[in-house]
């Protein structure tokens, strides 16, 4: 039985990885601020801020996962909420990689959680791949910077994926809750101008492929996790409403209250981006259980 050793394993994300990887037949283990006894996983106790990390989590681990980081949408971007989003990503990379140099181990992979946040946070209807340039805002700088604070890793002949995750449907936190529960209610409508792309994907396969990139040998380097069709705001609005059977008469939410309510951070609701995961379909042979987005919505709102 080989061991995963999860960073951020308390998200929505980690939480079902979780349950799949043992439902697979993994161990799995925790590193967290306040480890906690849960059943069937073993949590030993990190600080970021302190550079502290209990060495047992790395000597005992075949695998790491790392989703740890300040969530993007759950405040306002003040610069101290800028500084926690850029620290949590890059510091806590840091100190795995100082761990990785300084404990005897046998960690045969590091498989990061990133963001298609790399390209910028509003690319129009440009199709974007793996290939694609960089952007330029505060989303791209931080995911560059994220990304790059696993080179060290890298550098340790350690095989390391980058997941550039995409918008993560699930019932259990993120977009679709938020979207779904006015469409419920007969008041949901798209967002500004409801053209803005969305690079989504189920819970359940962004899940898959950290499982594929953590146990398949010839996986490297950057994945972008998302489903094979991006959608607009509006058909996503509009969809979860037939799939709810619920109406659709309200007029778009006007992009100048989103950015009255959220300030900057209003890029992450306004801004879309058409993201293309052109290295699983050509270079793998990952299968979504997921691919059309009325099934997936259908298996996550019925």
């Amino acid at each position: 039985m080989e061991t995963v050793l999860i960073t951020g394993g308390t998200g929505t994300i980690g939480r079902r990885l979780t349950q799949l990887l043992q439902e697979q037949g993994y161990a799995v283990s925790l590193l967290s601020r306040s480890p906690k006894p849960q059943p069937g996983v073993t949590t030993y106790a990190w600080n970021v801020d302190a550079d502290e990390l209990d060495p047992r989590a790395i000597e005992t681990a075949d695998h790491i996962v790392h989703l740890a980081g300040a969530g993007i949408a759950d405040e306002r971007w003040t610069d101290a909420r800028k500084r926690e989003i850029m620290d949590s990503r890059t510091r806590s990379t840091e100190l795995l990689a100082e761990a990785l140099r300084t404990t005897k181990h046998h960690v045969k992979s590091f498989v990061s959680s990133s963001a298609i946040g790399y390209y910028g946070g509003d690319t129009g209807d440009r199709p974007l791949s793996e290939h694609s340039a960089a952007g330029t805002d505060f989303l791209a700088k931080v995911t560059r910077a994220w990304e790059r604070s696993v080179e060290p890793i890298e550098a340790m002949k350690i095989r390391t994926v980058r997941i550039r995750t995409g918008v993560v449907l699930t019932m259990e936190g993120g977009a679709l809750p938020k979207l779904a529960q006015p469409v419920r209610l007969g008041a949901g409508a798209p967002i500004g101008t409801g053209q803005q792309y969305i690079s989504w994907i189920h819970i359940d396969d962004i899940c898959g492929l950290y499982i594929q990139a953590l146990r398949n040998p010839v996986w490297s380097g950057v994945y972008n996790g998302v489903a094979p069709n991006p959608v607009t705001n509006a058909d996503l609005t509009h969809l979860i409403a037939k799939v709810l059977n619920r109406p659709m008469i309200l007029p778009n939410i006007p992009a100048f209250v989103i950015k009255l309510m959220f300030g900057e951070l209003a890029i992450t609701v306004l801004g879309g981006s058409f993201v293309l995961n052109r290295r699983l379909t050509e270079e793998t042979t990952f299968q979504y259980k997921f691919p059309d987005l009325r099934k997936a919505l259908e298996d996550l709102l019925g």
